[in-house]
């Protein structure tokens, strides 16, 4: 699976994004993406969601720079300041699992 994925819509004001877990259960595939930019932004998709819905462009397209961290990303940050970081797990298995 590529590691590497552009968002066609901003996510917090942020497109580019790493795969770092795959999770298998019950049959369903869920994927952790966090942000290239901002480990806080990250979130779980499906491989339906990633993979079919044109929601997801493979590798990291290059944009100019407001294209890709955008206003709503300022405005995220000044709301989030002061907030608890929720941690982020990785498995075992994933290749950004560096201990």
């Amino acid at each position: 699976m590529e590691n590497f994925w552009t968002s066609n819509k901003s996510i917090n004001g942020l497109r580019h994004f790493v795969l770092v877990n795959e999770t298998k259960e019950k049959g369903n595939i869920t994927f952790l993406m966090v942000s290239a930019v901002d480990s806080e932004i990250n979130l779980e998709t499906t491989y339906e969601e990633l993979i079919n819905s044109g929601n997801w462009h493979k590798g990291w397209i290059k944009l100019p720079k407001l294209q890709s961290i955008t206003e709503e990303y300022v405005e995220y940050k000044s709301l989030k300041k002061g907030e608890i970081i929720d941690e982020i797990f990785i498995n075992e298995d994933s290749l950004f699992n560096i201990s």
